[in-house]
């Protein structure tokens, strides 16, 4: 005979329940959370934390007309006393582990992949550029915003998908496979395609609503007989290498890190070759310490600019509905990360609008001009250190979805959403 182990349904919920009471939110039962979350429709109090020096929590409630409000979390770092890394992992983590007396804060970090479905996910979950440990492991399929960091130091800029990069020693010019100019000139012969190439698709599901999947048949690169697809994966000890030689296309975008097309082989070209991206839109690849994509601005994505976000994103938060968002600007010496909270099953608490969030934006003092999405959908979470010990704002609503018709819905407010990438805050010594 043997004892399980494992926690009781019943008891871990009951945990649940004293937990969320005591942070404030009257919720009866966490599996009614996942239609009805009017209990985090609280608005905050004002509030403006010193969590280290050079380092600001402030939360505030915000309203937006009609009784809608959203909480606003803003915290603002000083680069002289902060330094700046973005944490970014194939495998997933959540963000108050990031966090501890040796971190300062951790913010949740870029649009990454997202789907339901277990068992069919890329190898690289960061969608477009993604810059982890001084290698540029992710290449960008179009041009978009993106967060380079340089001897701690961080900057946003346009990052224009080409560059350079070498196949066993040769170089080799590329460029995204999703900018308006493809095929590419004799200048740039190899194109990169990966999961920002998905389209996320929706069905129905009569317990969480709808689940978002991809279609294996058709998530592959185009049929072209003259061309040839290099899939590129690897690993921390060796580096980036070619795994997959397919003549004629058809590469599950899924497969690789990135998936490199030629219009005709590429000599010499073998499985294990070594690959490694060298230049980025005449950026210097091995100058990066760490990087990634980003959302568009908030001032694009009010106007509607937004081409380069698609179906790889499932359901656009850049339509005009409120969402809850992250948000990042750097200005004056200061990186400012910024929370409009909001959960989605509620009447008055969702999050902002892009015209909102412009708009709020321009009263803070912020140019929506230059301040961009880091996230736009309800995983949006600050994690800090203070007094010695962690907190969160942010994403208190989070529920686990079930995988299987007897798994319960799971809160996991405090830990939220199970990430790839984060912005992380230190010290600098």
């Amino acid at each position: 005979m043997t004892t399980s182990t494992a926690p009781d349904r019943s008891d871990e919920e009951r945990e649940a329940v004293q937990v969320l009471r005591a942070h404030g939110y009257d919720v009866p039962d966490v599996q009614a959370l996942a239609r009805d979350q009017r209990a985090f429709a609280i608005r905050v109090s004002d509030r403006d934390l010193a969590i280290a020096p050079g380092a600001h929590l402030r939360s505030r409630c915000v309203g937006l007309g009609a009784g809608s409000f959203t909480n606003v979390h803003t915290l603002t770092l000083d680069l002289e006393a902060v330094r700046v890394q973005v944490h970014s992992r194939a495998d997933a983590f959540h963000l108050p582990d990031l966090v501890s007396g040796s971190s300062l804060a951790a913010v949740s970090g870029s649009f990454a992949f997202i789907s339901d479905d277990p068992a069919y996910q890329p190898a690289e979950p960061c969608l477009d550029f993604c810059c982890r440990d001084g290698t540029v492991i992710s290449a960008p399929t179009a041009t978009k915003p993106a967060l380079l960091v340089r001897d701690g130091q961080p900057v946003i800029e346009p990052l224009p998908a080409r560059g350079a990069l070498t196949l066993g020693g040769r170089s080799y010019r590329w460029a995204g496979s999703k900018e308006p100019c493809t095929p590419p000139p004799p200048a740039a012969p190899l194109l990169v395609y990966g999961a920002a190439n998905c389209q996320i698709r929706y069905r129905d599901h009569p317990r969480t609503g709808f689940l978002r999947h991809v279609d294996r048949p058709s998530n592959i690169t185009p049929l072209s007989a003259q061309s040839v697809d290099y899939v590129v994966n690897g690993n921390p000890k060796r580096g980036l290498l070619v795994s997959q030689i397919r003549p004629g296309g058809g590469s599950d975008l899924f497969s690789g890190r990135f998936i490199l097309r030629a219009d005709r082989p590429v000599a010499d070209l073998a499985l294990g070759t070594p690959v490694k991206i060298t230049e980025i839109a005449g950026y210097e690849a091995g100058a990066l310490a760490s990087g990634i994509s980003l959302g568009p601005s908030v001032a694009d994505a009010a106007d509607g600019l937004t081409a380069a976000y698609d179906a790889s994103l499932g359901k656009s938060p850049f339509h005009n509905t409120r969402h809850a968002r992250t948000l990042i600007a750097v200005r004056d010496g200061q990186l400012v990360l910024q929370i409009l909270d909001g959960a989605p099953s509620t009447d008055a608490f969702r999050g902002a609008t892009p015209r909102e969030t412009a708009e709020l934006c321009a009263a803070d003092g912020l140019d929506p001009h230059h301040v961009y999405h880091l996230d736009g959908g309800a995983s949006s979470k600050i994690a800090y250190w203070h007094a010695g010990r962690p907190g969160v704002v942010g994403s208190m609503h989070y529920l686990r979805w079930p995988t299987a018709p007897s798994e319960p819905f799971r809160w996991q407010g405090l830990a939220g959403r199970a990430l790839h990438s984060a912005i992380v805050l230190k010290p600098r010594p």
